[in-house]
């Protein structure tokens, strides 16, 4: 046995001697939906009386359900569809439902491969025009005289990215449809998201709406409390722990999705190292953890031109943190494109990406009074200069520039040292 193998059964041995924390990890995940989803009577019992007519082969209102991420949108749409489908196959209902993420489909060509599988119609991987997929589905959807329900998760993605034509064809497709008929759920974490529509299609889409508000601290214990019984040996998670969780996911918009990661991590945390229980020490760790990923994930990300805005404010906050204004970062920025061999962008697309970076929390941008001289936009960053150091060293194309010394830089110094 090599080294490597002894430090893999050192590992094994030790995680199985270890104290027990989990009982059921799974239903700490995003993609679990409970038997029992508290705080969300109003939303179900709402959504649940739209669908209703598709049981007796009427085509029920188009939905569209707004709410921020882990407001439980996702997991009220696949519980009420769940248990229409289940109600459908007890009564002999020609009812069927299909539930996909726009966002993890990608593109308009895999959420109507998605659907088409969904009613048992094979369409290749690639291959078709849209055009010819969508005809496809139309033709076949309308031979098995069936009632669709469809919902589109983080349709906001597919919109912004991909414009709005599927949806236009999916909220018209009814008109040319005499035995079968298709209703669509619309899911949105965006507000602003009908603002992207054409009005003919927002029209038609939001005969219905649901609002999800954001839960408070109480509401995140009990969500906690209720996935806790069934993930957890009892007497494995203190009190303190699991109200930190909640505080902190509350502090965030109340975003359930958060409290459970939060959870999760805190829970493994405790696993690795052998604890026999989960306390607050280990939720603080396990916040810095998610929060290191994610801001790890943002950056990895990012377009080559955004990372080169970034990296610009990078170097000119190691120089001087005081002098990141929006010229200087233009000049850097066209510098390093020429070292990476990249064609710049024009100072103005260079402040919108600056505006995009500010808005995802990378940047942090503020106007600031020059006098008679007028106004300026000061930009710091957003995250640690080791997180960035870290994503873009390991970025093939920027990992030999991470230590250049600009040019730029070297005459700023000069012109300061000469005043």
């Amino acid at each position: 046995m090599d080294k490597q193998e002894e430090i893999l059964e050192e590992i094994f041995t030790q995680f199985l001697k270890g104290s027990r924390i989990f009982k059921n990890r799974e239903v700490l995940r995003h993609d679990y939906v409970p038997e029992n989803l508290p705080h969300r009577k109003e939303e179900i019992l709402r959504l649940g009386e739209i669908t209703a007519p598709a049981l007796r082969g009427s085509p029920c209102s188009n939905v569209l359900i707004y709410g921020k991420t882990g407001t439980g949108k996702t997991a009220v749409v696949k519980f009420v569809l769940n248990k229409l489908a289940q109600k459908a196959k007890e009564i002999n209902s020609s009812l069927k439902v299909c539930f996909v993420n726009c966002r993890l489909a990608g593109t308009e060509y895999r959420v109507l491969a998605t659907l088409c599988s969904s009613i048992d119609i094979k369409v290749p991987f690639t291959g078709l025009a849209v055009g010819e997929i969508f005809d496809r589905f139309r033709k076949n959807l309308e031979s098995q005289g069936i009632i669709f329900i469809v919902a589109l998760d983080e349709i906001d993605a597919l919109v912004k990215i991909r414009g709005d034509t599927l949806l236009y064809e999916l909220t018209r497709i009814n008109e040319s449809l005499k035995d079968s008929k298709v209703s669509i759920i619309g899911i949105s974490n965006d507000l602003k998201f009908k603002e992207f529509l054409d009005p003919r299609v927002l029209s038609t889409l939001s005969e219905e709406e649901i609002v999800f508000k954001p839960y408070n601290a109480d509401e995140l214990q009990d969500i906690l409390m209720e996935r806790a019984k069934i993930a957890f040996y009892e007497g494995v998670l203190t009190e303190g722990a699991l109200k930190l969780c909640a505080a902190l996911a509350a502090a965030e918009h109340g975003d359930a999705r958060r409290a459970l990661d939060l959870l999760r991590v805190a829970g493994e945390i405790a696993e690795r190292r052998g604890d026999k229980k989960i306390t607050e020490f280990h939720v603080r760790e396990a916040q810095e953890r998610i929060e290191h990923d994610q801001v790890y994930e943002s950056i990895k990300s990012l377009p080559t031109h955004s990372k080169i805005v970034l990296l610009s404010v990078y170097f000119l906050s190691k120089f001087d943190p005081n002098r990141s204004v929006t010229g200087d970062i233009y000049n850097l920025y066209s510098e390093i494109c020429e070292q990476l061999g990249v064609s710049p962008l024009t100072q103005r697309r260079v402040s919108g990406l600056i505006n995009e970076l500010d808005v995802m929390g990378l940047l942090n941008s503020r106007v600031v009074s020059l006098g008679r001289y007028g106004r300026t936009k000061k930009i710091s960053l957003g995250v640690p200069r080791k997180v960035i150091n870290e994503v873009l060293s390991e970025d093939e194309r920027f990992r030999s520039i991470m230590d250049y010394k600009p040019k730029y830089l070297s005459s700023l110094s000069k012109s300061s040292s000469n005043k």
